[in-house]
């Protein structure tokens, strides 16, 4: 609802000879439109976004910059001065009739609270006369507050805060001595209606919103018939229901302070909300090195104006730009509680959902990756919540996104568009839902070749033995899901018939571990995490594996040995660890260990990992083939395995943490 046809609707609730001394909102409003709307100051804002401010004009009949620029402050120059008089104007007379019927109401107020005999109707009336004035103090404030915030927004000026400072000595700023009589009211009130002694010295205490909510409760309790209190008598019945729900009213402001002295714009802002009795709804932070932004959603009951003064002078005092919007009160239940279910953090829009978008490059995410990131998300309508760095090198290098993602895209549809943006860009993007287990993993699962470790095991058997590209083709048909996996394996250690044992202990000494393993494992064991590899590889090499990482768990495949234990006999024994011994084991270990599968992160890189991946809640594709990207739920395709921290949401510093 517009402002304008709000106050009229509340001035309705008003005495008619009250109505004449509101503000004018509709004059002040009807001169900035009428007059100011094209002279803002602020070329910036003042053209469309798409018009281009040349050096030299390239139509004659345009005018020159400085021109324009002259005659926009020459004509804000003399609207500004009348806009303020009429504003001076307006507010003279509407401050002249709090101060004509203050005297008289606390007057009222005080004969109810001194009288010994005064009832249930005189006590309704004392406050009904005190909350009237109350929120025509209110209206009339807001009114001003919104008619500077629009001269400001159409003549590119900022005297909204200045002005407001203007105010402060001004008598209905200063009501707050007034306003102090409503506890003591409400005490009265309570008593002549049955409530017990004890009750109503319990709120002979200051103007604070813990004593005006107490006191509104009990009699919204005895308003409603719920309560064991009743009037004394016939003569003390009351129409306090209505009263009651004036009472426990609350007007929503939303403030924001920015500057640049860090903890003290914090400070400023809830030394304020401390003074003036605020509840806090919700807050937001934003840091820029020692530039911070605080914004805090609040709830005003008393309807204290006394508050924005001061935060007027906190924003000065601290070099600070303040902003604040009053909310319109008595909007309807279904509003407010769509309006109260969103945090200030995120975007408030039906059917969404929550997502983090892990944004990776060990080279440095470019403007241009970044871009077109932007430009993606901006066309699927998807909103950013919340940026978080992740790295702390000279160049950016992994950002975390929250993002509200229409409920109408299917994940499988972003990632595969996820992946046709970044590949391009040697950039990443894991997609992963915002839930409470995304960061309360405590199982991570290894394939080994080519990920734990940089070579395929059986391929550096092979080279020990001559047999290298035999075994590398059968290695990348079943990498590439050409052939059945178990077949690969039978033909690949049929040819290593013959081979030494001592061959595995040559190879163990050639093994390349992969970038960033050893940091990975370390972190995550010292978060308490179980560690496990599980390779279609050999046993003796998956144990060193597991030794010299630290992993609780190895398991591959059983090379059967000569019966004098000095050569391979070109078979396995026991069950084959294939795709779905894989993903079996996987959850053998879950369960052993007590864990539920939405806390399991697997890693691989073939496709017999694929069903691996897939029972994990976050299956991560490490420098993987085609395939296996396509179909698993995150990718990496960075040199280091330590970026997998970047995913469980580990920040560089947090790594680190846990490397001591």
């Amino acid at each position: 609802m517009k402002y304008g046809n709000y106050l009229a609707q509340q001035q309705s609730d008003f005495p008619e000879s009250w109505r004449k001394h509101f503000i004018d909102y509709d004059t002040l409003k009807g001169f900035l439109k009428d007059l100011m709307v094209d002279t803002n100051v602020r070329l910036t804002t003042a053209f469309p976004r798409t018009h281009v401010f040349q050096f030299v004009p390239s139509d004659p009949q345009e005018p020159t910059f400085d021109h324009l620029l002259s005659t926009r402050l020459s004509t804000v120059a003399k609207l500004t001065p009348q806009f303020i008089r009429l504003l001076d104007a307006e507010v003279q007379k509407f401050n002249n009739f709090f101060v004509a019927i203050k005297d008289n109401t606390k007057k009222r107020v005080q004969n109810t609270l001194d009288s010994p005999t005064a009832d249930v109707r005189e006590c309704e009336q004392s406050l009904r006369d005190l909350l009237m004035l109350e929120r025509f103090v209110f209206l009339n404030f807001t009114a001003v507050a919104k008619a500077l915030k629009k001269h400001d927004k159409w003549s590119g000026l900022q005297v909204r805060e200045p002005y407001l400072m203007r105010t402060s000595g001004m008598s209905f700023v200063q009501s707050t001595s007034l306003m102090r009589l409503k506890p003591e009211l409400l005490a009265k009130l309570t008593s002549a209606m049955g409530a017990p002694n004890t009750f109503a010295e319990s709120l002979d205490l200051p103007a604070d919103s813990a004593s005006i909510a107490n006191a509104t409760a009990e009699l919204r309790s005895i308003a409603s018939g719920d309560g064991s209190l009743q009037a004394k008598d016939p003569k003390t019945e009351s129409t306090i229901g209505p009263l009651v729900e004036l009472m426990h009213e609350t007007q929503t402001v939303m403030i924001s302070l920015r500057g640049p002295h860090g903890t003290d714009i914090i400070g400023a802002v809830l030394g304020c909300l401390k003074k003036h009795h605020c509840k806090i709804a919700d807050f937001s932070l934003s840091r820029l090195h020692h530039d911070v932004t605080f914004g805090v959603l609040v709830y005003l009951q008393n309807r204290d104006v006394d508050l924005f003064g001061d935060l007027v002078t906190a924003a000065q005092k601290w070099d600070g730009t303040l902003s604040f919007d009053v909310q319109d009160a008595r909007l309807k239940a279904s509003k407010l509680a769509d309006a109260s279910q969103y945090a200030l953090s995120e975007a408030p829009y039906a059917r969404r959902v929550k997502y983090i978008a892990t944004v990776l490059n060990e080279r440095g995410l470019t403007p241009e990756f970044l871009s077109d990131w932007l430009n993606w998300l901006l066309e699927k309508k998807i909103s950013v919540e919340q940026m978080r760095r992740l790295d702390s090198h000279s160049t950016l290098m992994c950002v975390e996104f929250r993002l509200s993602v229409p409920d109408t895209l299917s994940p499988e549809e972003m990632k595969s568009e996820l992946i046709a943006i970044s590949t391009g860009h040697q950039a990443d993007v894991a997609l992963q839902p915002d839930n409470v287990f995304r960061r309360q993993k405590r199982l991570v699962v290894f394939d080994m070749d080519s990920t734990l470790i940089q070579q395929e095991v059986i391929d550096e058997i092979a080279r020990a033995t001559g047999i290298e590209k035999e075994v590398a083709a059968i290695t990348e048909s079943a990498m590439q899901g050409e052939i059945d996996f178990k077949e690969s394996l039978a033909r690949r250690v049929a040819l290593l018939k013959g081979t030494p044992v001592t061959a595995l202990e040559d190879v163990k000494r050639s093994l390349l571990f992969t970038e960033g393993a050893h940091y990975l494992c370390r972190a995550l064991k010292s978060a308490g995490f179980k560690l496990a590899v599980i390779s279609g590889g050999f046993m003796p090499l998956a144990k060193y594996v597991k030794a010299e990482l630290g992993l609780d768990y190895a398991f591959a495949n059983q090379l059967q040995v000569s019966a004098d234990g000095k050569s391979l006999t070109g078979i396995t024994v026991g069950p084959v660890v294939d795709a779905t011994r894989k993903a079996e084991l996987l959850e053998v270990i879950a369960q052993a260990e007590g864990i539920a599968l939405d806390q399991v992160v697997a890693v691989g890189d073939g496709a017999n990992d694929l069903l691996m991946l897939g029972k994990a809640s976050l299956g991560i594709a490490f420098n993987a083939k085609p395939r296996v990207q396509q179909q698993a739920r995150a990718r990496i395709n960075q040199k280091s395995l330590a970026n997998i921290l970047y995913l469980m949401g580990y920040s560089e510093s947090e790594a680190a943490e846990l490397q001591l």
